[in-house]
């Protein structure tokens, strides 16, 4: 899913960008930017760099594959279509 680290990181920008005179409010925004980040993130449904990377990878093997055999099945069919026509 998400990194909570990116998340603490986003925060903490979030939290720099609050002038400091307000007494406890800059930390009552962090613990409610923290909790809108997680439960927007957990909505979107997110997924890892590293989950996506493999998907990635997993897909092209997979096209490699369907290639390879688009080519072997038209190699076969006109296998069919010569030998149907020395027939005739």
């Amino acid at each position: 899913m998400f990194n909570p680290k990116q998340i603490e990181e986003t925060v903490v920008k979030l939290s720099q960008a609050i002038p400091s005179g307000l007494g406890q409010a800059p930390e009552e925004l962090k613990s409610q930017f923290k909790a809108i980040l997680t439960a927007s993130f957990e909505k979107m449904e997110l997924v890892s760099r590293d989950e996506f990377d493999l998907q990635s990878a997993v897909l092209a093997k997979t096209r490699a594959k369907l290639e390879a055999l688009e080519k072997k099945v038209e190699q076969l069919e006109s296998l069919v279509d010569v030998k149907d026509g020395s027939l005739e």
